[in-house]
Order: C-alpha cells, then sequence, then structure tokens
C-alpha cells in the first residue's frame, strides 16, 4: 500500500515539474534510471499530465532525448498509415508551447 502512495505522489509531483517528479520515482526505487524505464513510465501515462510529458520528452540534455527515442520505439506503427500514425503517436503527450522544444 505505501509503494502505490508513493507512486501516486511521483505522478503528482510530475504534473507539476517533470524532472523532479522522475527524480522522485528513481530516489524511491520505484523506477529505475534507465531511458527505457523512465520511457516505459511515460508511454503508460497513468495519471500523467500530457503535457508534462511533452515538456519534459522536449528538454535539451542528452539524457532526455535519449528517453524520446525509447518513447517513440515504444509505438507501433505497423499497418498504419501517416495519418493514423501521427494521430496515435500525438495522443500520447502534448507538443510543447516552445517551438524550440517542437523543434527537437
Amino acid at each position: 500500500m505505501q509503494r502505490n502512495k508513493q507512486v501516486a505522489m511521483g505522478r503528482k509531483k510530475f504534473n507539476m515539474d517533470p524532472k523532479k517528479g522522475i527524480q522522485f520515482l528513481i530516489e524511491n526505487d520505484l523506477l529505475k534510471n534507465t531511458c527505457e524505464d523512465i520511457a516505459q513510465f511515460l508511454y503508460k501515462g497513468e495519471g500523467l499530465n500530457k503535457t508534462a510529458i511533452g515538456d519534459y520528452l522536449g528538454e535539451r540534455d542528452e539524457f532526455n532525448i535519449q528517453v524520446l527515442h525509447a518513447f517513440v520505439e515504444l509505438h507501433e506503427f505497423t499497418d498504419l498509415n501517416l495519418v493514423q500514425a501521427l494521430r496515435q503517436f500525438l495522443w500520447s503527450f502534448r507538443l510543447p508551447g516552445e517551438a524550440q522544444k517542437i523543434d527537437r
């Protein structure tokens, strides 16, 4: 039960400040500090704000870029046309408001 409360707290922290939320989850051994595990957490997105996910994926540092690549690889686009694939991909997060982050 305590673990569920900590995960809920981590989600809440993530929605307010994505970096602090991820750090909280890692420090409490609720998430491994690997780009694959963080990408999986974001992909499942349970209780996560889609704007916060977009902000995290749009950060400049190398680790966040690796998380972005792992996040993209989790999507299955086989047998989808371009519009369907874009719709599915963009449904999983909200694009950040800054053009620089979108460009990445």
